[in-house]
């Protein structure tokens, strides 16, 4: 069978599947993976649909520099196969099991958003099996280009794209990068901008952007470009070995090039989860030696993660030791490159997490997305954190959060909806689109079979 052909079997039988499920609950789906950090106990009657069949990577046409996947297709899938012709995705997520459906709908940003944009922004066309049951194809100019435009944050709740035709770039065998020093926010924000909107630093060219921040006068970027040859003097470096590639950002900045194949550029931090290996031991030297390579991975630290949380192991041990419990603060956020260091100089006296991670992102899109509202033509830097931080006594869970959720809205800024969120309705409506919203769920979701986008990021904690 082709895949043309088994893509289109496994659609019908997607459908179909979907249409027996009782009208009266609302519809999950059932996936082997996930990349989001809204630990909830399992609602009660609703309906699973199981796509993981969906995971496969149909075309790659070298020609055109496009590939068609499947929904549920990993971008480590989909990187492996657009490698054999020299290509990858405009933009790819930096963890090996996001699917290519997943970061449409609940974006997803790497290295190179500062002149590709998000990776949703690259799709060119996509097959929606919507909330009331239809199979519609949705490009940004055609019938359904409001469903095309909606999807982006929307988490499933609109619809489910079961294939996605994405726009792919060339590229070279390895990545040569630099990690530039820089002593306070300010100055690394103002070198943001300027490698932003030249592409370049010191007359070289840049490919690729992101930084690391260990404390307040101490952060990095680190500029990439693609090169087909190894620099003299450099050799290509292995971080999925005993060498932890979050700490060569210290150790080699200001020395040189350090060097990558393309291939091991991508997920440099997909070995050690960023820095969030250290959590399990992984990054001590022993530890490290006897831990499975194979399981040295993000979704492997991830499923730990869930079972801790689910059996409260962390709560527990911390109870035990008279330790105060701590709240889970896991977010993304983007605030304009001019607001970022007012954004770190809060959140380190406020917070205190390190380190943190950012990733400039600019749209490409000139019309914007109606439900994650970042204004194009404006620069933004995504900060990442991913840690827990002490409650006071008398604090509830979630106070931590808030104050960055107020932060972030004060710096005229927005947070991505895949951790835990504590918005009121009101709060949610402004800062979402909600009018667009509901608009969007009226025409493709009048019955509800889907959940509200609310009650799903926010209520179901």
């Amino acid at each position: 069978m082709s895949a043309a052909a088994g893509h289109q079997a496994a659609t019908a039988d997607l459908r179909a599947r979907y249409a027996r499920l009782p009208a009266g609950r609302s519809v999950r789906l059932a996936k082997p993976t996930s990349n989001l950090f809204r630990f909830r106990a399992d609602p009660k009657g609703y309906g699973l649909l199981d796509v993981g069949a969906l995971d496969q990577v149909l075309e790659v046409d070298p020609e055109s520099r496009t590939a068609t996947v499947q929904g549920m297709t990993t971008y480590e899938h989909l990187v492996e196969a657009t490698l054999e012709h020299g290509l990858m995705p405009m933009v790819v997520p930096q963890l090996k099991t996001i699917t290519v459906g997943g970061a449409l709908a609940g974006l997803g940003i790497e290295s190179t958003s500062f002149h590709r944009g998000l990776a949703h922004e690259s799709v060119l066309e996509l097959e929606v099996l919507t909330g009331d049951g239809r199979l519609l194809n949705a490009t940004p100019d055609g019938e359904h280009a409001e469903l095309f435009r909606g999807l982006p944050n929307s988490y499933g709740t609109l619809g489910y794209a079961v294939s996605l035709k994405v726009e792919l770039q060339p590229v070279t065998r390895y990545v040569a990068v630099r990690h530039v020093p820089y002593r306070d926010a300010a100055s690394c924000a103002e070198a943001i901008a300027a490698i932003s909107a030249t592409g370049s630093h010191d007359g070289v060219g840049v490919d690729f952007l992101d930084g690391t921040v260990f404390s307040a006068g101490e952060q990095y970027l680190t500029l990439g470009r693609f090169t087909d040859e190894v620099p003299a003097g450099s050799t290509v470096s292995d971080y999925t070995g005993q060498r932890i590639y979050y700490r060569s950002v210290q150790e080699l900045a200001g020395r040189g090039e350090d060097v990558l194949t393309t291939h091991d550029y991508i997920w440099r931090w997909d070995t050690d989860w960023f820095w969030c290996s250290q959590a399990f031991g992984v990054q001590h030297p022993l530890v490290r030696r006897v831990w499975p390579a194979r399981y040295r991975r993000s979704d492997v630290y991830r499923k730990l993660v869930a079972k801790d949380r689910r059996y409260r192991l962390s709560e527990r041990v911390r109870t035990w030791r008279g330790l105060p419990l701590e709240e889970p603060v896991i977010q993304d956020i983007e605030v304009p490159v001019e607001r970022l260091a007012e954004f770190l100089d809060a959140f380190h006296a406020d917070i205190g997490i390190t380190p943190l991670w950012l990733c400039p992102v600019q749209l490409r899109n000139p019309d914007g997305w109606p439900l994650y509202p970042m204004e194009p033509g404006r620069l933004y830097v995504n900060v990442g954190f991913w840690s827990a931080v002490p409650l006071a006594p008398g604090q509830p869970l979630g106070t931590h959060n808030r104050r960055i959720e107020q932060l972030v809205a004060d710096l005229d800024g927005h947070k991505s909806l895949y951790s835990n969120s504590y918005y009121t309705p009101e709060e949610f409506e402004r800062r979402y689109n909600g009018p667009a919203y509901r608009a969007l769920k009226k025409s493709y979701d009048p019955g509800a079979r889907l959940p509200d986008l609310y009650d799903k990021c926010v209520r179901e904690r």
